[in-house]
């Protein structure tokens, strides 16, 4: 689910009242029109490489009220790590039904936190306290780590709910920011293929051709454990997905 898709989902049931598709086009867009909700992806490029955890840190002084949820095809640890330590107060990847994407974002205008359910752990991880950050009687000392992990918290209290770099409008009058990158959008902005090593692109041609993951490691002579990681970063590079939709880029672009 992409940029385009995503305001397809929820058009009709907030208000979108800003997009972009790079780190400096989404703070702006997040001070000019102060969203209720952000939704964001990890790996936004542009700005000084920090994606979506910079796009929040950047954005919060001049957009106090503002929420973030992450959307995004990674649930790699350190991505979600890195966005729930900078403030988000939501995860949920890019297989989330329009349904549970909507009542996710309503819930984090709410001010409630909204993870997907495999992600449990990763957040736990990253909310988890530095014990030298513990007073003797054992309450937290505070800190931007803590933020979106309950309802209330730092910066929930008056936020509607906004979705970086769109909005949305219904009876609740929900503002919505996406900034989200623009593949699946129009041709030129999409990725390229040049994203990927040499050896990431013989991986991928192979997966898009429907190979299985042992008989890829065969016919390049490198194991399973490699092709899977390999096929991971294609993913995440590519922002895809699964296999179903690697397969469909590649033929849209007839590579395979």
């Amino acid at each position: 689910m992409f940029r385009r898709g995503v305001i397809d989902t929820i058009a009709g049931e907030c208000d979108i009242v800003g997009q972009a598709a790079d780190v400096d086009g989404a703070v702006r867009m997040i001070d000019e029109t102060r969203p209720d909700v952000v939704l964001l992806d990890v790996h936004v490029p542009g700005g000084n490489g920090g994606g979506g955890a910079e796009i929040i840190l950047r954005a919060m002084p001049g957009a106090p009220s503002t929420l973030y949820l992450a959307l995004s095809v990674s649930d790699a640890p350190a991505d979600v790590g890195a966005v729930i330590r900078a403030g988000a107060r939501g995860y949920v990847t890019k297989t989330i039904t329009a349904a549970d994407l909507l009542a996710s974002i309503q819930q984090v205008a709410e001010g409630y936190a909204v993870f997907s359910p495999k992600l449990a752990g990763f957040v736990l991880s990253a909310l988890r306290p530095d014990p030298a950050s513990l007073t003797t009687d054992g309450a937290g000392a505070g800190g931007a780590s803590g933020a979106g992990a309950a309802k209330g918290g730092t910066g929930a209290s008056g936020a509607r709910g906004a979705a970086s770099g769109a909005g949305v409008s219904n009876g609740t009058d929900l503002e919505l920011g996406i900034a989200l990158d623009a593949l699946g959008d129009d041709a030129e902005e999409d990725v390229s293929i040049d994203v990927l090593s040499p050896r990431e692109q013989q991986v991928m041609r192979l997966i898009a051709r429907g190979y299985s993951y042992k008989e890829v490691a065969a016919e390049l002579f490198i194991s399973v454990k490699t092709v899977e990681t390999h096929v991971s970063a294609v993913l995440r590079k590519l922002q895809l997905s699964n296999r179903g939709e690697l397969a469909r880029w590649a033929a849209h672009r007839r590579i395979v």
